[in-house]
């Protein structure tokens, strides 16, 4: 061995100390890097000198490798977890926003509505001929009518805004997709030198990892993972070759992408559907597939499945809010239009129906029931003078009920044939507009005392309300332009407040509340609004509870993730220290061999 060998192995470890600063240096301007992965310089002792005497020796020290310290199990349990907590915080903001609209403290919203409407029908039996009654529940009428429209619109609104986001976000979901196959190529690239890791660039790939973990649920193969236990005991790290799955198609594939799509063509609604393209062309519909993240609680609280005829959505919690909506109001609206109905007036006509002449009323969804109605003729007097029944069964059509009512029958059993109702009266439907008109001179009214058909509830012939459901429930308009035009009694009599007495009466009966689906729910009507109330509030709270939880497994996660991957300044300046060391020992070593160099080139 000569002085110049040891000058050359002293060199290297002058050059690999160096490295190691670099490496320190690097990891403590990172240190508050979000996504940053600590690095190590692996080394090993250079091949030694073979056959000298007295035997091998080493030749200095090599640096093989720059790693991270990166744990891809742990990892992947931080992009489920921020996944988790990414849907819950995204829900719980959107469910406190909604539940504002449901306020459940006495004296404001729906259900202080619902006390001043029946206390305005109470209020006016006590004085059925009053304007003043009449103008004070023309007006709790409509403020209730209103606030359900105005409620339905709200949900609907904040419905519509996460359509939107819907868009914005699946392209976000693309605009990372991207990003990840360029930059799989930027790595294979790097990495096709044995030796060479491409630390900074899988960094990056990682933090677009997490952030589309973010958005969705997503499942990553990075090859076959390997370990270095003799670099750090946590160092698990990915291979060449890179798959990443979106609900079980393939979104990336090394450096092929295949994008998602979302449009909304052909959709009166603008609701937009996600869909997958295969490389053959074969399109799926990911809508009902794509879970977790932002995106999924998008879908969740807005809706997936499209409904055919309306195109809004048949599920989702904001549409079950609106569902549910739309069976109070139409529960509301048919109660007090049959119970309005009992109410005499000189004729009756509907709005316009969507009920075909020769279509069965049972068992199509009108909402009509089986069983009889009677119409009721009254003299000026105030006397029930005829009266006639109207049946509906199994085949029991609109033609039918005119036919009914046209039927000439003894109606008030005096044997006579010209004083009766059909003598009277005459009905017809036509353009779906159902009319019982007056015919004679003679100044009789009619009425209409349901037996459980829901039939004048249902048409609307002499309706209180207007509207099918909360989207367009109001006050009919000649109640609002003169609500004198109002009226308490059943039978036309000046201070009868029968009618009025059954209006107050409706909050304390069960009315029948028809669901989307077809279910029948037998509630009072604040009964029924109560248990909307209070879904909506139960609902914001579950999703802060799942917010609490999911952020304490992220928040553990998370720091686990730092403890193996992340800087800590203290070990990074102990290492500072320890390379320092060496540095300044093999430069020792370098000036010593230099001065013994130069006193044998003196000899």
């Amino acid at each position: 061995m000569s002085l110049f060998s040891a000058l050359d192995t002293s060199y290297t470890g002058l050059n690999v100390s160096q490295l190691e600063m670099n490496v320190t240096s690097q990891n403590v301007s990172n240190a508050n890097t979000k996504g940053y992965t600590r690095e190590r310089a692996i080394l090993r002792a250079k091949t030694p000198l073979h056959n000298v005497t007295p035997g091998d020796m080493g030749a200095g020290v090599q640096a093989t490798q720059i790693k991270r310290i990166h744990n891809e199990f742990v990892f992947a349990r931080l992009r489920n977890s921020s996944n988790s907590l990414e849907y819950n915080q995204f829900s719980k903001t959107t469910l406190d926003n909604i539940a504002g609209y449901f306020p459940d403290t006495d004296g404001v919203g729906l259900q202080n509505d619902i006390k001043n409407y029946f206390d305005a029908w109470n209020s006016f039996s006590s004085n059925p001929t009053s304007s003043a009654k009449k103008t004070a529940l023309a007006q709790s009428a409509m403020t209730l009518s209103n606030d359900i429209k105005e409620t339905r619109n709200e949900v609907r609104n904040s419905q519509d805004a996460l359509n939107n986001q819907l868009k914005i976000n699946i392209d976000e979901v693309n605009n990372i997709g991207k990003k990840i196959a360029d930059l799989n190529g930027q790595i294979e690239n790097v990495e096709s030198i044995k030796g060479n890791n491409a630390n900074d660039l899988r960094d990056q790939r990682d933090r677009l990892e997490l952030s589309l973990s973010k958005l969705l649920n997503i499942s990553v193969f990075k090859g076959n993972l390997s370990s270095d236990m003799s670099v750090n005991p946590n160092l698990v790290d990915g291979g060449a070759k890179y798959t990443l799955n979106i609900a079980g198609e393939s979104f990336i594939d090394g450096t092929s992408f295949h994008p998602l799509t979302i449009d909304n063509n052909g959709n009166k609604s603008a609701y937009y559907s996600i869909y997958h393209k295969t490389a053959d062309g074969t399109k799926f519909d990911m809508t009902t597939k794509i879970q977790g993240g932002k995106i999924g609680a998008i879908l969740d609280l807005r809706g997936r499945k499209l409904d055919s005829k309306t195109s809004y959505p048949e599920d989702g919690k904001l549409q079950g809010y609106i569902d549910e909506l739309d069976s109070f109001a139409k529960g509301l609206i048919q109660k007090t239009n049959s119970t309005y109905a009992s109410s005499a007036v000189s004729k009756m006509i509907s709005p316009e129906l969507n009920i075909s002449a020769n279509s069965g009323l049972l068992n199509n969804g009108y909402g009509i029931n089986k069983g009889s109605f009677d119409v009721i003729m009254y003299d000026n007097n105030g006397n029930e003078i005829g009266k006639k029944s109207i049946k509906i069964d199994e085949t029991t059509t609109m033609n039918d009920i005119v036919t009914q009512f046209n039927s000439n029958t003894d109606d008030n059993h005096d044997n006579d044939s010209t004083d009766d109702i059909d003598d009277n009266f005459k009905a017809d439907y036509s353009n779906n507009i159902l009319s019982f008109n007056h015919t004679s001179n003679n100044e009789y009214k009619i009425a209409i005392e349901d037996n459980g058909t829901n039939f004048a509830g249902v048409t609307g012939i002499s309706s209180f309300f207007t509207g099918e459901n909360a989207s367009d429930m109001d006050l009919k308009t000649k109640f609002k332009n003169d609500p004198t035009q109002i009226n308490a009694f059943k039978a036309p009599i000046d201070g009868n407040n029968e009618l009025a007495n059954d209006m107050t009466q409706i909050q304390y009966h069960d009315i029948s509340f028809e669901s989307k689906d077809g279910t029948i729910i037998n509630d009072k009507p604040d009964g029924f609004y109560r248990k909307l109330a209070s879904k909506v509030a139960l609902d914001a709270q579950k999703s802060g509870r799942d917010t609490d939880t999911s952020k304490a497994v992220f928040n553990t996660v998370n720091n686990e993730q730092q403890s193996i991957s992340g800087v800590n300044l203290d070990e990074e300046l102990a290492n500072l220290m320890k390379y320092q060391t060496s540095y300044g020992a093999n430069a020792k070593v370098i000036t010593t061999i230099d001065k013994m160099l130069s006193s044998l080139l003196a000899i």
